[in-house]
Parts: structure tokens; sequence; C-alpha cells
């Protein structure tokens, strides 16, 4: 096991109360290290590093040009250590070896486009009055102190998202990992003080709730930046508004896949199934919910069951695994509590639901319901787990009406052979992003985010690097004969 610190200030050091807590392997349980616990000072010891570094403007003040050359520095990095972050992820959260080697890449290419991005001058001139009367340019400013929470499923690519955008606009910021992913947030600490990145600039603290809620209401920080639960989301935003914090909420989502008449089946089935079995369904915009018409139902039900149980489940290290663990035992029991009430809903379990024999780490069998309807909890509510629920529609438009009946927007997807009819539909999807024929196609050049209560913002390209800046208008007047203002005969009297 490797030592860990927290790193504040450009310094590794202990927990200052001396609290500690053990990451765990979910595919075996074993301890995989022991992590400091940071306490109240610890946390505030960080952000008040971030605030001096940001107010000495020992980054804020750097060209763009030397920004850049530094965040490529940290792409490198994590390039460079690529294979070993690959089995630290799998370890720590029970990525497949598959997905893992993915993150790794997505991670790298984060970190990359902001670094392009970062050389971009974001001011931009106003032609709002006539020519030779004022010159008005739109200034885009760094916010200041990011605190940066992330979630434990995507735990590296997270972490990048939050680093690379506030570090390309001139920010410090403060990163809390989840709990259970926080070895590889260390671990790219340690990759990132090997860099040129001045000392206080990032800070990466562990924490609960309480080290979360110090994050969100410390008067020194400017921007709360997070991605997690609806549920928590909106306490934070109860928090950050105690004194007006800027916001990024990238939170939950209910995603459906529709599967249109037209579509090609063999396309359709195996991009619903990877919608919602990718990493065990614990990710944000899972296709955890499948919308077919009754003419294809039976045949898409049968050919999603015939391609679950093609599906290995095994040790996430071996390259052929297509099923891995949960990440923690108190997702596992969450996941199966929902299976027991998908059954005592009515809804029908077709395939799965049981824990598997063999393994003593937090698996659950990849689980398929049908019978449906949009009103059971299952059809309602994130499980964050390998849980798919199929409903009927009558048509296309009642398709369309089942998707958006839910709280969440973050994400939908429609199969379909007809290109036009699928791009009508997306436009009447309430979600941030639509696909059409892919599922889990993200980039960082394209805005990511949700609609209603899937959170508040975007992530990644120039809209998610425009979220860590302030804009401020400055007007230049160029009538400098007094008497020829506007204002002249309003408040200066007459001579």
């Amino acid at each position: 096991m490797t030592d860990y610190k927290l790193y504040i200030n450009g310094e590794f050091r202990e927990s200052s109360d001396g609290r500690t807590f053990n990451a765990i392997n979910p595919y075996d349980r074993t301890v995989l290290a022991v992590l400091p616990l940071a306490s109240l000072n610890d946390v505030r010891d960080a952000i008040s590093s971030a605030r001096h570094a940001f107010d000495s403007g020992v980054w804020s003040n750097k060209s763009r040009e030397e920004r850049s050359v530094i965040i490529k520095q940290i792409a490198d990095k994590v390039k460079e250590n690529s294979a070993y972050l690959q089995e630290l992820l799998i370890r720590e959260s029970g990525s497949t070896f598959k997905k893992a080697k993915d993150d790794l890449y997505l991670t790298y290419r984060a970190a990359s486009t902001f670094a392009k991005y970062a050389l971009e001058n974001l001011d931009e001139k106003l032609d709002i009055s006539k020519q030779g009367v004022s010159e008005n340019i739109l200034v885009r400013e760094p916010v200041g102190v990011v605190s940066a929470i992330i979630p434990w499923n995507f735990p590296l690519q997270m972490a990048m998202w939050k680093i690379a955008p506030a570090l390309a606009a001139g920010c410090t910021i403060v990163l809390k990992p989840a709990p259970e992913t926080s070895v590889t947030a260390l671990e790219l600490a340690k990759l990132i003080d090997q860099t040129d990145l001045p000392k206080g600039v990032l800070n990466v603290i562990t924490g609960d709730a309480e080290a979360g809620e110090e994050m969100v209401t410390n008067p020194m920080v400017d921007k709360v930046s997070f991605t997690g639960s609806t549920e928590v989301g909106r306490k934070v935003m109860k928090l950050a508004s105690s004194n007006l914090k800027k916001i990024t909420l990238e939170l939950g989502g209910k995603s459906s896949s529709i599967i249109l008449d037209d579509a090609d089946l063999d396309l359709a089935v195996d991009g619903s199934a990877y919608a919602c079995y990718f990493h065990m369904g614990q990710c944000c915009v899972a296709g955890s919910r499948l919308i077919t018409t009754d003419k294809i139902h039976d045949e898409v039900i049968d050919r999603l069951k015939t391609k679950l149980s093609k599906m290995k489940i095994g040790n996430p290290m071996e390259k052929d695994t297509d099923i891995g663990p949960l990440v923690s035992e108190s997702q596992l029991k969450r996941v199966l509590n929902y299976i027991e009430l998908g059954k005592k809903e009515g809804a029908e379990l077709v395939f799965g639901g049981s824990v598997p024999e063999g393994f003593t780490g937090y698996f659950v069998e990849p689980t398929l319901f049908t019978n449906v309807t949009n009103v059971m909890r299952i059809a309602q509510e994130e499980i964050f787990g390998p849980v798919l629920s199929v409903m009927k529609a009558k048509d296309e438009n009642d398709a369309i009406r089942l998707a958006n009946a839910t709280q969440y927007g973050l994400a939908g997807g429609i199969w379909s052979r007809d290109r036009e009819k699928a791009l009508n539909l997306a436009r009447k999807l309430r979600a941030g992003t639509v696909w059409i024929n892919e599922w889990h196609l993200l980039n960082d050049r394209a805005p990511f985010g949700g609609y209603k209560q899937s959170g508040i913002g975007r992530e990644l390209g120039i809209e998610g690097l425009k979220e860590y800046t302030e804009l401020k208008h400055i007007h230049i007047d160029e009538i400098l004969d007094r008497k020829k203002k506007f204002w002249y005969n309003v408040t200066v009297p007459e001579e």
C-alpha cells in the first residue's frame, strides 16, 4: 500500500487530527490503501492556500501561453503514467479493464483540450453604438477560488473535468474526491506536483460531508463546481446561496433510449445494452429506461436477454470482463433494494436481479424488467446500477412524452434509420445531450449538462471554460467634450 497524504499549498501532509479511513477494493473487499481524512482545519487551510495563490496573481497573471504549457505538462504526466493509473482505477472503483483504459485516454484528452483552450482570447467587442461614439468590450476574467467536489464513478475524468478548465481560466482550486475513490485523485496530485504549477494553485483534500459543507460555505470560495446526485445538489445550492457563490451542478439522470420501429435492431439493442450496463449502470447518463412500441417489443426483449446472457461477470482486471463489481457495499444494497421494489411494484423481472455466486465483492447480475409503467419508482428514480426498465409506447410521439415525463433531463437517445425523423424527435427531448444511433459518446469540446433537475450550467467545451469566468463589460467613451455628453443638461447646472 502506497502512503497517501493531503496536498495543500504544494506540500503533502497528514490530517491535522490524525484521522484516517480505508480505501476498499470492491472486487474482493480488501484494503487498497489507508488515507488521511481531512479535518475542518485542513479544509480551511486548503481554501486559504487557494485564496492566497489567486490573490497573489501567481497563476491568474500568467499569460495564456504560460498557463497552456503547464496544463499540457499535466496532460503529459497522465499519459506517461497511464498504465499505473489504470490499474489503480480498476482496484479503487471496480472499473473494468476496458472502461478504465478509456478513462485514462479521456482524462488525458480533456487536459490536452483545455491546454489549447487556455490560449483562447475570450474577450470580444460589442457593436452597440454608432462608430466613433464608444468602444465596448466584454472581458472574461477568472472567477477566483473554486471548490470542486466530484463523484466516485469516473474519479479521474471528473477530476480533470474540474481541474483543467479552472486552470485554463486562471482560477485556483480545491478538489475533494468521493471517499470511495480518493486514491486516484491523490495520485494525480503527486503527478501534478512534478509540473511547474505554482504552489497553492491546486489543493487536493479527502473528506466527508462536513468537509464538503465547508467547501461550499467558506466565504473565501468564489465558485462551487459539483458533480453528484440531485439530492445532494439541492443541498449544495442551498448552502452556496448563503453568500451567492457561482455554481455549476451536474446532477442525476434517468435517460431514455428510444428504439423506433425502423431502427437497425442489431445496432439499437447492442447500443441500448451499452447505454444501461456500461460501468454497471453507474453513470449519470445511463440509458436506464428503454422505450419501444408493441411491434418490436418482444424481439427487442429476446435480443437483450441473449446479449445479457453472454456478458462475462468477473475480475475487472481481466481484459474480457464485461461486468465488474459495484463501487461499494452501500451501493450494492441500494441496487438490490430497487430490484425488490420493482418486483413489488408489478414489473416483470425477465433477467438477472440476483447476486452471482462465487464472488466476494459487490456484484449484482445485469437486470432487466419489462411491463414497467412510468409511475413506478424504478422508472422514475436514479438507481445507479445495472437495472434496465422497459416501457411500451403507442407511437413516436408517445415515446417522447414518456421520455420527458421525469424530473431529470440529462441525456437521451433515439435509434432509427431515418435521420431527419430522428433529428426532429431529438429536438423534442428535454435533455442536455441527445444521441442518435449512439450512446455515452461525450466530447470534451462539446458542452455537457442537463435540463430540469439534472443540473445548472455546462461542463466541457468553450461553454464549460466560461463557467469558470466572470463577465465584465468595459465601456470606453469617445465623446470627450463634456457639453456633448447625453447627460450634460440633466445633471450639470447651466453656465
